[in-house]
């Protein structure tokens, strides 16, 4: 009789485990921005994993099997479900199927888990978490501005200094107005320019301009077919994404010259001139949201104003070279969404950003909230003789309401030492048969130990000096304990 093949330990590619650091770098984030949304009196609110594929809409290539883009199963009554790509198609069935029974706007902010049956790649995963927030049901340029200085909030919170993040707006009507002045004549044409002033960052003006024109060889020798616009089109679309260097008024201005007449372009204005007077009335500067023309991704979806949050912090990759980590969330005004289900148009706005890549962000920055992590306080077992007395002592370590453990392990002293140092404990108890019978704890401070330890020039002055070790009164084991994990989170909020 032979063995079974055994499998083989492997996740499914796209799919990541995580363990303390990322859970907490991801629970700390949720925590700080919905207390931010709370405040702006947006609900709470929650879908489940599965919807019905023919709501989702966007990844539909197949009505008999569509798997694509999405995971797909067929339920016993023959339905295809599909698991949630994002969290604004189940929005809008939800809204679509309660419409009578919902507050008028309805404001609600949600996070979980979405998934992408797509390759995956670098940052690029099949399951990540989301966060969105949306107002369904008010055409004012207000709820746009509303949600834009409440993702300057939410993300400051979730551990972006000021100044370290903007939101860049545009308007989807600007650029209409701005496609008639040009002279594009059909969609095919409008795509074309809309995917150049996209490549504005890459190919910088030049690259642009030849994109909007012929096309563009670029170094391999490979031709990219242009937009076909003539050289003023090409000009005026050019000034166009170059607006912005002043404030948001300034911007308004120089737009208004370059599309002045165009009565799709004039409304866009006029939103954009609301948004800007609510910012200001809500506190929200041109150092925390602009406006900027070049912000073109989204278009083809949002109706009205969008808008994208970039990083502005220095970040490095794995190597420690400098790297431009680009947007770090978006969203933007959607008033045909609901439209699918009801086939009336329902005015909506939002904005949306994706947990784990703003957690990698934060990390590219030198900002990882994972570092800020701390497991449970170990106590060391020298003998099984004494057990008794360290699960006395981890108990009330607990009952004080600090995490703590006896080590249920069978190694030594020394193994014991490193696994509470891989468990980044922030201190160890020792309590021996001296210790017991003198009413004594050691405790070793291991966080003060960590930063002593990149201090010194060697192990044997470690040692020597045995950084943040105590002996106190078995009388004093919590309070010097909770002096030292209150000292820890004290450096960690710096």
């Amino acid at each position: 009789m032979t063995d079974a093949p055994r499998p083989e330990a492997r996740a499914p590619r796209g799919f990541n485990d995580r363990r303390a650091r990322d859970l907490a770098a991801e629970r700390q984030i949720l925590t700080k921005v919905s207390a931010v949304y709370e405040r702006y009196g947006f609900e709470a609110f929650d879908t489940g994993a599965f919807e019905y594929a023919d709501a989702l809409g966007k990844f539909l290539p197949d009505a008999d099997r569509p798997n694509e883009g999405v995971f797909a199963l067929q339920d016993d009554d023959e339905q295809w479900m599909a698991l949630r790509y994002d969290l604004t198609a189940p929005l809008a069935r939800f809204v679509a199927e309660t419409k009578e029974g919902l507050p008028k706007p309805f404001r609600r902010y949600a996070f979980g888990t979405v998934w992408r049956n797509e390759k995956p790649g670098p940052g690029r995963f099949r399951e990540f978490t989301q966060c969105d927030a949306d107002t369904v049901g008010s055409a004012r340029p207000e709820a746009d501005a509303e949600i834009i200085a409440m993702a300057v909030e939410g993300l400051e919170a979730a551990g972006l200094p000021t100044g370290s993040a903007i939101i860049k707006i545009n308007n989807r009507k600007l650029l209409n107005g701005l496609l008639t002045t040009a002279g594009v004549k059909d969609d095919g044409q409008k795509l074309a320019v809309l995917r150049a002033v996209d490549k504005l960052d890459r190919l910088g003006p030049e690259g642009v301009r030849l994109l909007l024109g012929e096309g563009r060889k670029d170094e391999s020798g490979a031709f990219t077919k242009g937009a076909g616009l003539a050289a003023a089109g090409a000009e005026a679309v050019l000034a166009f994404t170059a607006a912005g260097a002043g404030g948001r008024t300034e911007t308004l201005d120089q737009i208004a010259g370059i599309i002045g007449g165009s009565a799709e372009g004039d409304a866009g204005l006029a939103e954009l001139a609301a948004i800007d007077q609510a910012l200001k009335s809500l506190g929200v500067g041109v150092e925390r949201a602009a406006f900027d023309p070049s912000i073109v991704r989204g278009l083809e979806y949002y109706t009205g104003a969008v808008f994208e949050a970039e990083l502005l912090l220095k970040t490095k990759d794995e190597k420690g070279r400098g790297v431009r980590f680009g947007s770090i969330g978006g969203g933007g005004r959607y008033d045909d969404l609901v439209a699918r289900f009801t086939g009336e148009q329902v005015p909506a706005t939002g904005f949306s950003f994706g947990v784990s890549r703003l957690i990698s962000a934060l990390r590219a920055a030198g900002r990882d909230l994972g570092d800020q992590v701390r497991g449970p306080v170990v106590v060391i077992a020298f003998t099984p003789d004494d057990m008794t007395h360290y699960f006395e002592v981890v108990t009330e370590l607990r009952n004080a309401g600090i995490a703590a453990e006896v080590y249920l392990g069978t190694a030594g002293m020394k193994a014991q030492m490193k696994y509470a140092d891989r468990r980044m404990a922030p201190a160890a108890i020792m309590l021996g048969g001296d210790e017991i019978a003198a009413g004594k704890v050691t405790i070793k401070d291991l966080d003060r130990g960590r930063m002593l330890a990149t201090d010194v020039a060697d192990n044997a002055e470690w040692r020597e000096q045995r950084p943040g070790q105590q002996i106190v009164d078995r009388a004093d084991l919590v309070a010097t304990v909770r002096k030292i994990v209150d000292a820890q989170k004290i450096e960690a909020g710096k």
